[in-house]
């Protein structure tokens, strides 16, 4: 079967099913403007494509954002032309739509089943929309519009999808019916097998201490530091945190763009913002125990969370972090955002405490509480991993059920696009 693959930062959320496929027979292609020239990975056809235009100067702001939308989808298109005058017929395309790339390829092969990842329908009622008080709508009155016009996107995809799949039940119940029965729930997975609690695991903080599952380290893990992901509370739980902790060291990675949300006052960061806020209540010496490592390799990465003694994840209800599930894999001890992504994967005392997202007392009462307590970090933690082991696991769950869906998709109806 010929499959292909769409994903602006191939391979995504594909990283380890698009090789299964093309290990099982199948002839795998992912387009893709991540890349300059086609190559081959893991047996996998990369071929490049260029986004071709750009925004509208004075455009209205209700439709710059389809606007992009569409100039990426036409550019894949004309790349999907090509490929199609070459031979290239898939009975499959699996597409992360969320990008516009693949707008337009049902006009191109109309026969091919869609098959969408579906990370978010965005939905204008609270808590979705306007959850933190502190950063409300700039245009409350719009918020019905502007979310609609979001959405354009996804409808138009479902339109002439067979089927979807998203990794947590949150996820896929945003969507609204008829789309929400298309959908599959199935996580993309964890590697448990190299996740694992590591005793001797050591973290080298550049300029610093050799932090070993000796130290007292409190985590912290954002793609970008930044208020949807909760590093605001965060770090105004610090000067408290660390005047009751005199030996913990406190270890965060995060960049210091934007991922989700608005962005920072134009020429700051959310980082450097929340940096200075909270700055003056800390001393230097304290100061002194707080490493904020950026964007780490993954064995850093890794490392950071088999030497935590106790991680702390917050979110705003929204797409649930894969970190998470790999700190639970690793056996650490968590405390978390008591929001609705978070509790379909922590139950509050079995396998992490949850905490108020809004409450710094209450973070901080919680993290000492759990520090003070090693029989309920380990227990905590092995309830932790036991639960991603048996619902996450990527080899023995999650791939298996992506490669099922893609076969159960190979024999769906195809819509066609509506005039």
């Amino acid at each position: 079967m010929q499959i292909l693959i769409i994903h602006q930062n191939f391979p995504g959320q594909y990283k380890h099913l698009a090789p299964a496929l093309a290990q099982a027979g199948h002839m795998v292609v992912a387009l893709t403007p991540k890349v300059d020239k086609p190559t081959k990975w893991n047996g996998v056809q990369v071929i490049p494509y260029k986004i071709e235009g750009g925004s509208t100067q004075g455009i209205h702001p209700l439709v710059s954002d389809f606007e992009t939308k569409v100039v990426r989808g036409f550019s894949c298109m004309k790349a999907a032309r090509q490929l199609k005058e070459k031979g290239l017929n898939p009975a499959v395309i699996l597409a992360h739509h969320g990008w516009g790339e693949s707008l337009y390829l049902k006009d191109v092969w109309p026969e091919a089943r869609l098959g969408l990842y579906c990370e978010l329908y965005h939905l204008d009622e609270e808590p979705h929309l306007n959850f933190d008080p502190e950063f409300p709508s700039r245009a409350p009155e719009l918020d019905p519009v502007r979310i609609r016009m979001k959405n354009l996107n996804n409808r138009l995809h479902f339109e002439v999808a067979s089927a979807g799949i998203s990794p947590t039940k949150f996820q896929a119940d945003t969507f609204p019916q008829p789309f929400r029965d298309k959908i599959t729930v199935a996580h993309d997975g964890i590697d448990t097998d190299l996740l694992v609690q590591n005793p001797d695991a050591r973290l080298e903080i550049p300029d610093g201490p050799v932090l070993t599952r000796d130290d007292e380290v409190i985590t912290f893990i954002n793609r970008n530091l930044e208020p949807y992901r909760g590093y605001h509370i965060f770090m105004r739980a610090l000067p408290d945190l660390l005047r009751r902790r005199p030996s913990a060291q406190v270890v965060m990675l995060g960049g210091d763009e934007v991922s989700y949300g608005a962005s920072a006052p134009k020429g700051q960061t959310w980082k450097q913002i929340f940096i200075d806020e909270v700055r003056p209540r800390i001393s230097d010496a304290d100061w002194a125990r707080v490493h904020m490592l950026g964007r780490v390799p993954y064995p850093t990465f890794m490392a950071m969370q088999q030497v935590s003694r106790v991680h702390v994840y917050l979110t705003y209800p929204f797409v649930l972090s894969w970190s998470l599930l790999e700190s639970m894999s690793v056996e650490a001890a968590i405390v978390a955002s008591d929001t609705a992504p978070v509790k379909e994967v922590i139950e509050d005392g079995k396998t992490g405490w949850l905490t108020d997202f809004f409450d710094t007392d209450a973070l901080t009462d919680k993290v000492c509480r759990l520090l003070d307590d090693p029989e309920a970090r380990e227990a905590m933690g092995k309830a932790a991993r036991a639960f991603v082991v048996k619902n996450y696991d990527l080899r023995s769950t999650c791939l298996p059920q992506h490669v099922d869906w893609v076969h159960r998709l190979a024999t769906l109806p195809a819509p066609k696009p509506m005039a």
